[in-house]
């Protein structure tokens, strides 16, 4: 009798497993990307006037990332991460991508909502897409060719500025002139989607890809207010990064009044650093005292916020020091889904669950944390970087150019260190060199032909 009880625990232990691995027991996922937020531009991270009413309370339902960084230092490379695990110069998407430009992200790369739509996921898109260069052209793949079963997407910026844009295309039609601003228009997109658009038998995948408050910036008057006593510029992106996340805020409304709140991983992020110095026009964005800006390697290019939100697994109210990548996005989101990642080809990013949520202060990488753009800033001559532990190289392309950092003691960056770590910086710099010949050699040569400024072709000699 013992052992029948056994026996018939053990098969409904079987069934439960089942059960568990069933589309209406796992979680749905909500991506929301920011384009060149800046890693100090919320008051979550400390900025003193801009106000993010909406992340702050997001920030403390989660945890909130200290030294999250993008995987590159411009946008089509990060969001081509995010989707692959894999890191841009393998995956092929090195730089950012011009419009009418031959660079892509290739079909033959296994992305994260193809994955997810196989086991039994709904997917959608809504909002930048910037992963190809003749954007809504069967010449090269589509959202939908790298499983969106919806998306709405514009190749690069909203144009003519956030304010009306034209350029939106939903599910291959251009759907004209727009009255409102991008990051409403996206988000009431993606609200439309949950509420009626979706197979509600389904678990879902939707990556919202926010235009703001990359350039050209124009932000609502009504979220311009609170900075009246500013320079227009000013007024301008603070009031276009408030517009974000109001936008952002709508969404988690839809999420709750759907009841979706509990079964749903939602992760917050930026794509790179700030653009511009900081000084002139629109681009006032805040690295929160780092070194560098978008395209530079140093840490104001490629840290950015990141806040992660899973009631129930991730502790409200937490901070996560430990040092994390956009392409982790790829093998986290595959083991909280229960799916497997692809066994044919590396897979640079590593699953951060047990970090966020509390259960190991470590990830066990397969690779140290790699950076790599060919168009970084002239005066810095240091196109490439790796971060192992505490410790960050970064080179420039030939490695003629070195410098050494520690992060945990000097996290801006201001004392290069190679000089007096000898023995270390030869180290990193032979890990460095091993780890970007690697890549060379898996990823295409695109590199080596299309100009990194855009990813059009190189220019006569």
């Amino acid at each position: 009798m013992r052992r029948f009880s056994l026996v018939f625990m053990c098969f409904l232990m079987a069934g439960w497993g089942v059960s568990a691995a069933e589309p209406s027991a796992r979680p749905n996922v909500v991506l929301f990307l920011a384009d060149d937020l800046g890693y100090g531009d919320l008051g979550c991270y400390g900025h003193p006037r801009i106000q993010t009413p909406n992340l702050d309370a997001f920030a403390r339902q989660g945890a909130r990332l200290t030294q999250c960084y993008a995987a590159c230092a411009v946008c089509s490379p990060s969001r081509s991460a995010l989707l692959t695990g894999r890191t841009p110069h393998r995956n092929g998407v090195f730089t950012w991508i011009a419009l009418n430009s031959e660079l892509h992200l290739r079909t033959s790369e296994i992305t994260l909502p193809k994955l997810l739509r196989e086991t039994g996921y709904t997917t959608a898109h809504v909002g930048k897409w910037h992963l190809n260069g003749k954007f809504n052209d069967p010449a090269q793949p589509q959202p939908n060719d790298h499983g969106y079963d919806h998306w709405m997407a514009t190749q690069n910026n909203a144009d003519p500025s956030h304010k009306n844009p034209t350029n939106f295309v939903r599910d291959g039609k251009p759907m004209g002139p727009l009255t409102g601003f991008s990051a409403s228009l996206v988000v009431g997109e993606a609200v439309d989607w949950l509420s009626h658009a979706r197979d509600k038998a389904k678990p879902f995948f939707l990556a919202v890809c926010a235009n703001e408050p990359h350039l050209p910036i124009e932000a609502d008057p009504r979220f311009q207010a609170p900075y009246h006593d500013l320079p227009e510029d000013f007024r301008q992106h603070h009031g276009d990064v408030s517009q974000l996340d109001h936008a952002f805020g709508e969404l988690m409304k839809a999420l709750d009044a759907q009841g979706l709140t509990d079964s749903t991983f939602v992760f917050f992020t930026s794509d790179n650093g700030p653009e511009g110095d900081g000084q002139r026009g629109r681009s006032r964005g805040s690295t929160g005292g780092l070194r560098g800006r978008k395209r530079s390697m140093y840490e104001g290019g490629i840290r950015v916020p990141g806040i992660a939100r899973w009631p129930g697994r991730i502790p409200p109210g937490t901070t996560c020091e430990t040092p994390v990548i956009g392409s982790d996005f790829f093998p986290t989101v595959l083991a909280l889904c229960g799916a497997k990642p692809p066994a044919d080809r590396v897979i640079d990013g590593a699953d951060v669950l047990p970090v966020l949520e509390g259960k190991s202060a470590t990830v066990d990488r397969p690779r140290p944390l790699y950076w790599r753009l060919n168009m970084a800033p002239p005066r810095e001559n240091l196109h490439m970087a790796l971060r192992e532990g505490d410790w960050k190289i970064l080179a420039s392309l030939d490695f003629t150019h070195i410098e050494l950092y520690n992060l945990k003691t000097d996290p801006r960056e201001t004392t290069d260190l190679k000089d007096k770590e000898p023995e270390r910086t030869a180290a990193m710099r032979k890990r460095l060199e091993s780890l970007n010949s690697e890549i060379e050699r898996e990823g295409p040569d695109w590199w080596r032909r299309l100009n990194p400024n855009g990813g059009g072709p190189l220019p006569k000699t």
